[in-house]
């Protein structure tokens, strides 16, 4: 069997039309640019004046009363009067939707560090409409580096801070990522999407080239052996290096790499 490796024009091409789809991605209609505000529910309801009705929460979950005249759609059906969303699984999340005048607006209600929050996401918002994308280092092949899963004999639950002060988040911790990149180094692996796996780092160049609360890298499944690679030129950022209504998580302190990382996105412009 013949391996073939990529060239170097096959590898910025590649990259580039990665990266085109995740900036996409990020100023969609709908995307995290679009948020207007995070409120944090309580057991007082409260009306919002870039959502409808009045919401609150407790043990059952959310609750938002509309006003005659009001209506959400949930699940593609129009909804009045109250609606009860139910308990929400932590760091889950449902969607509604609003039309709001001519313009149709995407209610986030979620479950974050113990606390249901509701995150409207209005395409007219300043953030989206003004956003101008993201910087990012020239895409180098010796930023894609072979590495090693080791697995530990049983997950472990890992607690990282949040760029939000007392929040906290609780990750499911299969492993650890060995490799090398100017020398011997190894990273605490998340689970990701699907089989894949996810890290947060920061590194030395975070706070000066690059955002200095986080980065994330999601990172292929380990083969059988446990061979992967992580590609750091497709490091990005996490939605809080773009607006104050996020909660994103810090990376463990084991994945604070002493080591210049020049390769992914760098600080939003």
């Amino acid at each position: 069997m013949t391996t073939t490796t990529p060239t170097a024009a096959d590898f910025r091409s590649e990259w580039a039309a990665w990266h085109d789809a995740h900036e996409a991605a990020r100023a969609s209609a709908h995307g995290f640019l679009a948020i207007t505000s995070i409120r944090w529910l309580t057991g007082t309801p409260e009306r919002f004046d870039d959502a409808p009705g009045a919401w609150s929460t407790s043990e059952a979950g959310p609750v938002v009363t509309l006003d005659d005249g009001e209506s959400i759609e949930v699940d593609g059906v129009a909804v009045t009067g109250t609606h009860r969303f139910g308990p929400l699984p932590e760091r889950s999340s449902t969607t509604i939707a609003w039309q709001d005048g001519d313009e149709r607006v995407l209610i986030e209600v979620a479950r974050r560090g113990g606390s249901d929050v509701l995150r409207p996401r209005h395409p007219s918002n300043p953030t989206r409409t003004g956003y101008t994308g993201t910087p990012s280092y020239s895409p180098d092949p010796s930023f894609a580096v072979a590495a090693h899963f080791e697995p530990f004999d049983t997950p472990r639950s890992v607690t990282v801070g949040s760029v939000v002060d007392g929040l906290q988040h609780v990750y499911e911790a299969p492993g650890v990522l060995t490799f090398d990149l100017d020398g011997p180094r190894s990273l605490l692996a998340f689970n990701g999407y699907g089989d894949g796996l996810l890290v947060l780092f920061t590194d030395r160049t975070s706070g000066v080239t690059t955002y200095a609360a986080n980065r994330s890298l999601d990172v292929p499944a380990p083969d059988a052996s446990g061979a992967t690679t992580i590609d750091f030129n497709r490091a990005t950022n996490l939605p809080c290096a773009y607006t104050p209504h996020a909660t994103c998580p810090l990376p463990p302190a084991e994945n604070r790499l002493d080591v210049a990382v020049e390769a992914g996105e760098q600080l939003p412009a």
